[in-house]
């Protein structure tokens, strides 16, 4: 074990063996033609951590490095892209195909960020063909995938074990193994990465020979499974901590929280100071007061307590107190020393035994007085039975007054695995409730909306509560109130696979439309475009993109230093929710008539649907696959919550017509379309944690009446009712006769079914499908079979002009609603159940041939030429 403390105390280090740090880049164990293109990319490092991480890397030990700049690749790329130059590294490898380097990182975005560093630094080696897999939640995608002539792969721990199951011989040449954000994966991951390591563990124990095998942990933060790592899988790991909480967790330092009175600090402190004869302690009372310190020196004397003191106003010098710190130890006297934070760093003091932490410290004060027991840290965190023999102990003495940094000392404490009062828990929780409080002019989180969680709010900084006054719906677009079950939304600005700015488009006589038709009018008279000199803030003006004409808002203009000066300045499109960065001298003056239509841009969030693999952000792919599905194009929506301009969707779907038919159906449910990637899964709690946030505050919530719209029409949920209102579909002329036109009834239903049904018990109940339906002829009848496999529950209703069908089969209920061309006998008529199918026969008002069946063509209805006996006069019937 090794301390060292460099820089005036600035810098930290704890070693588990010796280390020379390499602090220039010139002497750095990197290759020159690395050295080269790291010089040319600007690169000011070494730093303090590189500078002793990446000689035991160079030499291919074993390495577990924890720093405040863990989350960097270059702590390790450089160093291991020099060791894969190395010709006799790879002489004993098998010649089988295969990396020689794998970096696991938790997340893709941190897998792409090193992935972007190696093609960056790859020039500087030779080739090394780095590869980067995200892999879907779907065999074929791990089959597919071509890993040949890779030598460095980069990847996450889900989409590494689906590889694994299909390329189980992928680690037989490898001999880096690098675990990025070591903290992250051994919580989020635990299972999956022991899992990785077991498999690397077996693949190296059937190589021939000796090639080096080398495993990196680098992260933030120690955690609790870090020993179990190095003592399984490897060999005599080189440790480097530079952060001093983090040695102490390491260093197996025990942490207390001693509540109590603040009027009863003292009485507290004297009991903590309980010595024994056989349990000799070197004790620092840390205070951040002079005060304070005379007051602890005169109470601890009073009760026969051998005390030095020192603050910064006391007579006696360092040295003197450095002294007698030492010399009383070594006749076998306690010693108890009470100091201000000031005077740690000139004393230089690391061997103390305990700390006690009289007044409450934040955690950078926190980790400064920690350093003075860093000779008694030990090498490797050992079992929890080991941890009342500990020889390096904290003590914190909790008061109703220790608010401040409440929260930072909890987070680490739980980190630490401590054990924590109440007290500590009530404390922090006010302090948070005090903080949200502050963000209430800020945005409300972005996550929370997206996936009902914010996976840390403590550093998030916007709100996760309510504000009445930005919340509350202004300006809601009438399509809203009048059907929030059925709204058109056209999505013009795509966040990311589910979030999505867009307008709300009114099935008749939509304002915005009009607007900019005449906005376009206006404009393209030259005499009307007018720039303007002099920007505002807040100021509305139009904007000329190509051939359109938009709405603009300025939210932001640099400092200017003179009047009427061009500047970039940032706009909204408030119609389209997107922003910008434009030239002032670009901007129209838009005329008042312009603005009064409020500002159309709205928010939708897609709602129970979050990325796989408890990733936190969307995967590119499927933002792009989407972005390049939904954008520009017009949805069928149900909204289930509005917040303020934010309204949650669920389901959204595209409809389009078949040309030739004349016939609308489903081209997508966005959902669905998600799901189907492979990179998205169920999220069932989204909308009910949104509801609970707003549980305090009257907004428009539909989602509880959900059940209501269901029952009380079951066409309004998942189907658009007439053709008239897809009269604005960008496929289908505005003014279109849509007399001729059939909507199929089971619009949204049939999307539902695949991605519903076996999650919304209610909804299921009240789906309804057309079965398919063949009929036939004779001079008297008209014979109807309905193809419905163990019919259930039948009932067929006959009138004169109409007759109605509906049965169960499975889960599923089947309805055919039959408006008949001619009349029939409704009491004449019968229909018999059998095992596949039904049979309805109609008995003809009027004997003779009809010319077809059905008023409106129906396409789940077809002649059946099997049992048809043409009448020889007659040259056509229709089939519908």
């Amino acid at each position: 074990q090794s301390l060292q403390n460099l820089g005036e105390g600035k810098n930290f280090v704890f070693l588990s063996k010796k280390i020379e740090p390499s602090s220039v880049l010139k002497t750095a164990p990197l290759s020159d033609a690395l050295k080269k293109e790291l010089a040319q990319n600007k690169f000011s490092g070494p730093n303090f951590t590189e500078s002793y991480c990446w000689p035991p890397v160079a030499w291919g030990c074993d390495v577990v490095a924890i720093s405040r700049q863990g989350n960097d690749p270059l702590l390790y790329i450089p160093p291991v892209l020099t060791f894969l130059q190395l010709k006799s590294a790879c002489q004993a490898l098998p010649h089988t195909s295969g990396p020689l380097a794998l970096i696991v990182c938790p997340v893709w975005k941190k897998a792409q960020l090193v992935f972007d560093l190696l093609k960056t630094y790859k020039k500087g080696c030779r080739d090394l063909h780095p590869v980067l897999i995200t892999l879907e939640q779907n065999k074929e995608a791990a089959s597919h995938m071509e890993t040949r002539g890779c030598e460095v792969l980069v990847t996450t721990p889900h989409s590494l074990l689906r590889l694994l199951e299909h390329k189980n011989w992928l680690l037989c040449r490898l001999c880096h193994l690098v675990l990025d954000e070591i903290e992250v994966l051994l919580s989020d991951t635990t299972e999956q990465v022991f899992t990785i390591l077991d498999c690397y563990k077996k693949a190296t124990a059937r190589v021939w020979g000796n090639p080096p095998h080398q495993i990196i942990a680098v992260g933030t933060q120690w955690n609790k499974h870090i020993p179990s790592l190095m003592e399984e899988f490897m060999n005599d790991p080189y440790i480097v901590i530079t952060v001093i909480e983090e040695a102490a967790i390491c260093g197996n330092v025990q942490q207390v929280v001693q509540p109590c009175m603040n009027s009863s600090k003292i009485a507290e402190l004297l009991k903590v100071l309980d010595f024994t004869h056989t349990n000799l302690q070197k004790v620092l009372v840390f205070t951040d007061s002079v005060n304070e310190v005379e007051m602890i020196h005169k109470a601890l004397k009073s009760n026969s307590i051998v005390t030095l003191k020192k603050h910064k106003e006391s007579k006696c010098n360092v040295n003197c107190v450095s002294e007698r710190w030492r010399k009383m130890h070594s006749s076998g006297t306690p010693v108890v020393l009470v100091l201000t934070d000031d005077c740690l760093e000139p004393l230089g003091i690391t061997d103390a035994t305990c700390v006690i932490h009289f007044s409450f410290p934040s955690l950078r004060i926190f980790g400064q007085r920690l350093q003075s027991m860093t000779d008694n840290f030990c090498t490797l965190r050992k079992d929890s039975v080991d941890q009342e023999h500990t020889n390096a102990k904290s003590v914190i003495l909790l008061t109703e007054n220790s608010q401040c940094h409440a929260p930072e000392i909890l987070g680490y404490l739980k980190h630490a695995e401590g054990e924590i009062p109440q007290q500590l828990h009530d404390l922090a929780a006010k302090v948070l409730e005090s903080e949200e409080g502050e963000k209430l002019s800020r945005p409300l989180c972005a996550s929370l909306k997206t996936f009902g969680i914010c996976r840390n709010r403590t550093a998030c900084p916007d709100r996760h509560q309510i504000n009445v006054s930005i919340d509350m719906a202004q300006n809601i677009p009438n399509e809203i109130i009048k059907t929030p079950e059925r709204v058109m939304i056209l999505p013009l600005h795509i966040v990311h696979a589910t979030n999505y700015f867009g307008r709300i488009v009114e099935k008749e006589n939509d304002q915005y439309t009009t607007l900019a038709e005449q906005m376009q009018n206006y404009f393209e008279v030259p005499g009307h475009r007018i720039f303007v000199d002099t920007v505002e803030k807040s100021a509305f003006y139009g904007l000329c993109e190509g051939a359109l004409f938009h709405r603009v808002q300025v939210v932001d203009i640099p400092a200017k230093e003179e009047e009427n000066f061009v500047c970039k300045v940032t706009i909204k499109y408030i119609d389209e929710g997107r922003t910008s960065q434009v030239s002032s001298d670009q901007l129209l003056r838009l005329p008042a008539r312009f603005q009064s239509l409020p500002p159309q841009a709205m928010e939708f969030i897609v709602c129970r649907v979050k990325p796989t693999d408890n990733e936190i952000e969307w995967n590119p792919k499927v933002t792009d696959h989407i972005c390049r599905k939904i954008k520009g194009r017009l949805h069928h929506a149900k909204i289930v919550h509005t917040l303020g301009k934010t309204v949650w969707v669920d389901p959204v779907i595209r409809v389009s017509s078949l040309s030739n038919v004349k016939v609308w159906i489903n081209e997508y449910n966005i959902r669905s379309e998600i799901l189907s990637t492979g990179l998205g899964t169920d999220n069932p709690e989204h909308l009910a944690e949104i509801q609970k946030l707003c549980r305090h505050m009257e907004v428009s919530n539909y989602a509880e009446n959900l059940e209501h719209f269901i029952k009380e029409d079951t066409a309004d949920l998942e189907e658009v009712s007439s053709p008239q209102d897809m009269s604005r579909e960008e496929d289908s002329p505005e003014s279109c006769n849509t007399s001729g036109k059939m909507f199929l009834n089971v619009v949204f239903s049939d999307d539902v079914a695949q991605t519903e049904e076996a999650e919304d018990p209610v909804l299921r109940q009240h789906l309804c499908y057309h079965p398919e339906i063949k009929w036939f002829q004779d001079n008297k009848t008209v014979t109807l079979k309905v193809k419905i496999p163990s019919a259930a529950d039948t009932k067929c209703e006959f009138s004169k002009g109409k007759v109605v069908f509906s049965a169960r089969s499975g889960e599923k209920l089947y309805l055919a609603d039959l408006e008949l061309q001619e009349s029939v006998f409704a009491e004449k008529s019968t229909c018999v159940v059998k095992d596949t199918e039904a049979v309805i026969v109609l008995a003809k008002e009027k004997q003779g041939a009809w010319c077809k069946l059905l008023k409106k063509k129906n396409i789940h209805v077809s002649l059946d030429f099997e049992h048809w006996e043409e009448p020889e006069e007659e040259s056509s019937l229709s089939v519908g």
